[in-house]
């Protein structure tokens, strides 16, 4: 169980109930938006029998600093922030989807925790989708994580000079997963600014889109 400042989260849920979808994903709102806000994307990106499920972080905030600033300042909302981003994808696979088929996606700081948690978590996930993200820690961070992500398909979006996110830490996202055995896209756009546009609205439908297939039937 998540303890810690996220311990009493809320999780919204839209899209198909989970007892009967084929995919789940778990979507990570950005620093000061609400649940709501990432659950939208489920009519964006139109993906059926995919069933979403959407954290609420207290105070609307995963945590407090920087992504890039040292770990230990932001503690214990990290911690906390990953453990409840465990307990959701536990949620799915014990509701009966598999992990195969269970897709992290983020915003902003949620896509920062959504990278983390996969990196950090390296099995088969049904995919990662990190919109304006990266992984966490300070310049020099060492990346030594252990597990294989055994093919799982990964997109990275985000602006060439996105105020918030280097891009340079999107290469090393993409460096750091691919090693760790992802099959990963990453697309870097011009003057796009802190957003999600709709090239990188279609990255995420085909990772989704996969997760959810049909498994050659």
């Amino acid at each position: 169980m998540a303890d810690g400042p996220h311990a009493d989260a809320q999780v919204l849920t839209t899209g198909a109930p989970l007892a009967e979808a084929r995919a789940a994903v778990v979507a990570l709102h950005g620093r000061g938006a609400m649940a709501r806000s990432v659950l939208a994307l489920a009519n964006e990106l139109d993906v059926p029998d995919v069933a979403w499920l959407g954290p609420q972080a207290t105070g609307n905030t995963w945590y407090p600093y920087s992504f890039m600033a040292d770990m230990a300042n932001n503690e214990p909302h990290l911690s906390s922030a990953l453990a409840l981003v465990d307990e959701t994808v536990d949620r799915a696979v014990d509701a009966g989807v598999p992990r195969e088929r269970v897709v992290l996606l983020g915003f902003s700081q949620g896509a920062c925790l959504a990278s983390e948690y996969v990196a950090r978590n390296a099995t088969r996930f049904g995919g990662l989708v990190a919109f304006s993200g990266g992984l966490i820690g300070p310049e020099g961070t060492p990346r030594d994580y252990d597990g294989d992500l055994d093919g799982t398909p990964v997109y990275l979006g985000c602006d060439a000079n996105d105020p918030h996110i280097p891009k340079e830490r999107v290469h090393e996202t993409r460096d750091v997963l691919t090693a760790l055995g992802a099959d990963v896209t990453e697309q870097i756009f011009e003057g796009m600014g802190h957003t999600i546009v709709p090239e990188e609205v279609e990255g995420a439908r085909s990772v989704l889109a996969s997760a959810a297939g049909d498994d050659g039937e």
